[in-house]
């Protein structure tokens, strides 16, 4: 009779633990059962903004569930947003779309409530595109060359900036101040809103800004773009030169996106996402809408993204070293 009850026990616990263990464990096969969150950790109307709901839309058409974009703006770095999917169950509901800043940020905050990779699992690199290079419409250049061949002249007269501490923009200055052997000042502006506003008036003389923020002023003249940081010229910005046409030889740098989930998600779910991604990387209508914000999406694999990750922070680190650059 004991024994009849322990199996009669044991045979309840078995059913009512299976429906919390599938949901708790969700599969490739029945994922996703709801919506879907995706955490952009910057407000509303940025690049990284941009590039999320674009995602977005694809995503949910091609999963059939609602794929809400939150914007958990807050701390530099979007340690904000990125510490909320860092502490959220890795059941593929929650998910992160950021850039590069992601895996800068440890370089330059003092503390962390994460690890960028090991809180983390890279599911795929999403998209990339290269930044403007921007001066103010006050100042006698045309090109970078001619840009640094004024600095040279008269640097007390120079201030460079960026829109955040540690952005690709910031590197991408840091890395132009190293290669042209200049200790120019650079201003961090908390936004590429007031920086955009100083660089327009002549307060400040040098950016590197997304293509979505920065070529709509460059084309109605109220900035002047010098150059691209890509290696080739891009198709949503053909008249701007390259770097390396203003003799900068091999200099490539671009500004990228990728999504995470958190630590532990299973990997038939990253699969299944990283799949939907490379499906929506050539859709025509996302690589249009892309286009148009200066990015090309991508779709990789969760591998070569992971990869990707390691290459680019020992790229950073160097950058950082070599500029000085102190953690805030």
């Amino acid at each position: 009779m004991i024994r009849t009850l322990v199996v009669l026990i044991a045979g309840l616990l078995f059913v009512s633990a299976g429906p919390a263990a599938a949901q708790n464990y969700p599969t490739r096969q029945n994922y996703p059962t709801r919506g879907v969150s995706l955490i952009v950790p910057y407000p509303a109307g940025g690049s990284v903004d941009g590039v999320a709901r674009i995602v977005a839309q694809s995503l949910a058409e091609r999963l059939g569930q609602s794929v809400i974009v939150e914007n958990r703006a807050g701390g530099a770095g979007g340690i904000v947003g990125a510490n909320y999917v860092a502490k959220s169950a890795p059941d593929g509901y929650t998910l992160l779309l950021t850039a590069s800043i992601h895996v800068i940020t440890p370089y330059l905050a003092k503390s962390m409530p994460y690890d960028v990779v090991k809180d983390f699992t890279p599911i795929s690199l999403v998209a990339a595109g290269p930044l403007i290079v921007s001066t103010a419409p006050n100042v006698p250049a045309t090109n970078l060359r001619d840009f640094f061949a004024l600095v040279r002249k008269t640097p007390d007269k120079f201030t460079f900036a960026t829109s955040s501490f540690g952005s690709a923009g910031h590197l991408a200055i840091e890395l132009l101040k190293r290669d042209a052997g200049l200790d120019t000042l650079v201003i961090a502006y908390k936004g590429a809103g007031p920086m955009l506003t100083d660089v327009m008036s002549g307060q400040v003389q040098l950016i590197a800004d997304p293509i979505l923020s920065s070529l709509p002023l460059a084309q109605s003249g109220k900035i002047r773009a010098l150059a691209v940081t890509s290696a080739k010229r891009v198709a949503a910005a053909p008249e701007i030169p390259t770097i390396a046409e203003s003799g900068a030889t091999g200099f490539d740098f671009l500004s990228w996106y990728g999504l995470w989930g958190p630590k532990g998600l299973p990997a038939d779910i990253a699969a299944k996402l990283q799949a939907e991604i490379a499906a929506i990387a050539v859709e025509p209508q996302a690589k249009g809408r892309m286009a148009l914000l200066g990015f090309e999406p991508i779709g990789s694999t969760t591998p070569y993204f992971a990869k990707y990750i390691d290459d680019e922070m020992a790229k950073y680190a160097k950058i950082i070293k070599d500029g000085g650059i102190k953690a805030e």
